[in-house]
């Protein structure tokens, strides 16, 4: 397969494509993916909704809105805009992108397989990159961070493969920073495999990835079921490749590459010097001495594998990764994994074959078209995560009484219903039960998470229990079953991890061979993970007090022993899924309260107020880098941020925090920034994993907003109730 040289505009003009022919395509069970309309009588026949054009960029006909004279007045327009991006299944779309190592994978495993890309896609993932490229023209990991040789190098070779000329500005701009960088062969261990996949740089240059490690008993301490499920789900068929040392055929477009990406001569590489090498622009989870010792060891036995062994290796990772494909609908647990499980079946199974077929139409869940162009996603969406924040949003504010919210709960509770898993995996090898969890997408993706779980179990107690006349979707019998799987993941610390429980010992961290990403090599336990269940179960035993209750506070009091401990000496918490502080500790705090750990009579509630407060900044507002997530340590954000903002009060309102003046001022910050529609901006990024990369929840602006602005309309009511003084001197 190969692409026509597009003609780009140097002047990078936006935008690509017309913007009014592309629609959001929703499914009852929360897919969504986006078509573009060709003629004319299609985009009669399929008029543009405020979802669409949202999304898009483009201008809605949002009225504007009184207004509002307080915090539960700004929550309602908040939230009257929100509906307006409601789906009709009930859920809320958003892109989950932002890190910039996800669209090469889909592009080079698509291009590899000869899958390709309607005109449209190839444009506004041009688009995207070059909206995305940082002004010295170079890529980073994610969409904030600085210019690397694993974001440059691949989305280099994106660009070049969706058919961006070697001459356009862009082009000659990334490629000058590239050589600047050292050039590509400074990639770490994901960006040399892809590389070495496309053929633009030799499979001598890796560090081993033998398949084999599959043969091992599963009792061995570092056998790849023990490895965090993500990790093992794309070293499976990173190993299979390895295997076989797949490589795209030579063309003039490969063979120009090999020029491109490189300041020295390809063909004079010195291929095995090169495994070691990471550029120090990319480098954050260096090798440790024995991870090197073994990827030598592994590197004499590349030299003499047994073939019997390597061809039963072989057809052991094949047998996973089809299981692993029908478990998921094809979707597989996450885009990395997607793209090279697809390569993998091509491969095996043919271009013409029903697997084939199917990842072709599972890919495009993860595209995603936004303002700024095409991007592939996360997962297939954030679904659930989403829902199951604005629904408990709308029910704590009160909102949730209203009867004009009422319609768009129930459809919200159908959506929760639906999303649901109710059995375990067709193929349950090393899986965890899925019976009565929530996902953190959609029921098709199937794999349980610990926190999904514990939001989605809320969110539908709470619909169904505080909306006036809501439906009883969800039978107790479903209810009890989401409790017995949140029972069943708890670690012998005391914490919960966030798809299973912790299988591997702490020591093989000293494996991790991806250079870039840390805490990858095993399940941790997290205070978010933790907390979601606490909660969760704490709001289930009032609602069900015989139910298990005695295995239930067994449960809580080990999970509330294990937040204690993770409570840093300064008062917060560090997040690993969101930034950071902000997040980490609204959670710790929301599950203290409804065991009764308030600031009156909790010191460590205590301490994290005032550390909450200690960041409070002079317009009233909250605002944390990602940096804090990459150092666990509190990194300013040149500006607050509405969403950390409202995090943090949510926080001090958990605890009770005594004084109005702190809160009062978050809210106007918040209110400040409200939009005339009702709506707020985007701010700075809200999420992170594995430390070290940044992702997007845009959805994050409204329901924790809503959510925030809502409580403390009540809240500052009741301080004011109880004749709250404000204290003499505020921080």
């Amino acid at each position: 397969m190969s692409y026509t040289p597009l003609d780009i505009p140097p002047t990078g003009e936006r935008p690509f494509t017309d913007y009014s022919r592309w629609r959001l395509r929703v499914s009852n069970d929360g897919r969504h993916t986006w078509d573009y309309l060709e003629t004319d009588e299609e985009v009669q026949a399929w008029p543009q909704q405020d979802l669409d054009k949202y999304w898009l960029g483009l201008p809605l006909d949002a009225p504007v809105l009184p207004p509002a004279q307080d915090a539960l007045a700004a929550a309602r327009n908040g939230f009257t805009f929100y509906k307006r991006l409601q789906a009709e299944d009930g859920h809320w779309p958003g892109e989950y992108g932002g890190p910039m190592f996800l669209l090469p994978g889909l592009v080079i495993g698509s291009y590899v397989t000869g899958m390709g890309f309607t005109l449209p896609e190839r444009l506004e993932m041009i688009r995207y990159l070059l909206n995305h490229a940082n002004e010295d023209g170079g890529w980073g990991i994610h969409i904030e961070g600085h210019s690397t040789v694993f974001g440059t190098a691949l989305n280099y070779c994106v660009v070049r493969i969706l058919g961006l000329s070697a001459e356009h500005p862009a082009a000659v701009k990334a490629r000058a920073t590239l050589h600047i960088l050292g050039g590509a062969a400074g990639a770490p261990a994901w960006g040399k495999f892809w590389l070495s996949v496309l053929n633009v740089y030799d499979w001598e240059g890796c560090n081993p990835v033998p398949p084999e490690l599959w043969l091992l008993p599963d009792i061995t301490p570092f056998h790849p079921h023990k490895w965090w499920i993500h990790t093992r789900a794309v070293y499976l068929p990173m190993g299979y490749l390895y295997g076989i040392r797949f490589k795209m055929e030579e063309n003039d477009l490969i063979r120009s590459l090999r020029e491109e990406i490189y300041p020295q001569n390809y063909y004079a590489i010195d291929w095995p010097a090169q495994r070691n090498y990471i550029a120090t622009a990319d480098l954050y989870a260096p090798h440790t001495m024995v991870l090197d010792l073994i990827n030598n060891i592994l590197g004499v036995y590349e030299q003499c594998t047994f073939p019997p062994l390597r061809r039963a290796a072989l057809k052991k990772s094949y047998d996973l990764i089809v299981k692993e494909d029908e478990n998921t609908g094809y979707q597989t647990l996450g885009p990395v994994s997607k793209m090279m499980n697809l390569i993998v079946r091509a491969l095996v199974d043919g271009p013409e074959s029903e697997a084939y077929k199917l990842h072709r139409e599972m890919r495009q869940d993860f595209m995603w078209v936004g303002a700024e162009g095409m991007m592939m996603c996360g997962t297939n969406g954030s679904q659930l995560w989403d829902i199951g924040f604005i629904t408990q949003a709308l029910v704590e504010s009160g909102l949730a009484h209203e009867e004009e919210n009422r319609e768009s709960l129930v459809r919200a509770l159908q959506w929760l219903d639906q999303c649901q898993i109710q059995q375990n995996p067709k193929h349950p090898i090393y899986r965890h039960p899925t019976k009565g969890a929530w996902p953190f997408s959609t029921r098709t993706q199937g794999y349980t998470v610990s926190d999904c779980t514990g939001e989605g179990l809320k969110a539908v107690m709470y619909i169904q229990n505080h909306v006036p006349s809501a439906p009883k979707l969800v039978s107790e019998r479903r209810l009890c079953d989401a409790v017995d799987i949140l029972l069943e993941m708890q670690n012998s610390s005391g914490g919960y991890a966030s798809y299973e429980l912790i299988r591997g010992p702490a020591w093989l961290e000293k494996l991790n061979p991806a250079e870039v990403f840390g805490n990858i090599m095993i399940e941790y336990s997290y205070p978010e993970c933790t907390t979601s269940v606490i909660t969760a179960l704490a709001i289930f035993k009032k609602h069900n007090p015989t139910y298990r209750v005695s295995d239930i506070n067994v449960i809580m009091k080990k999970a509330l022993r294990y937040l204690h401990e993770a409570q840093q000496p300064e008062g917060g918490w560090v997040g690993s899924w969101g930034i950071c502080f902000t997040y980490a500790t609204q959670f710790a705090l929301e599950s203290l309260s409804l065991v009764g750990e308030t600031y009156e009579n909790s010191a460590a509630v205590r301490r994290a107020c005032d550390f909450l407060i200690g960041k409070q900044r002079a317009d009233g507002g909250w605002g944390e880098s990602y940096r804090s997530c990459e150092v666990s340590k509190w990194v300013e954000h040149e500006q607050s941020q509405v969403v950390q903002t409202s995090w943090a009060t949510m926080a001090l309102m958990y605890a009770n925090y005594p004084h109005p003046e702190p809160i009062e001022r978050a809210v106007r910050l918040v209110m400040s920034r409200q939009q005339p529609d009702g709506s707020w901006a985007q701010e700075a990024i809200e999420g992170v994993f594995n430390k070290n990369v940044a992702i997007s929840y845009p959805n994050f602006k409204f329901s924790f907003t809503i959510w925030m602005l809502g409580r403390a309309h009540q809240y500052l009511a009741e301080l004011k109730n109880k004749g709250a003084k404000q204290p003499k001197q505020c921080k």
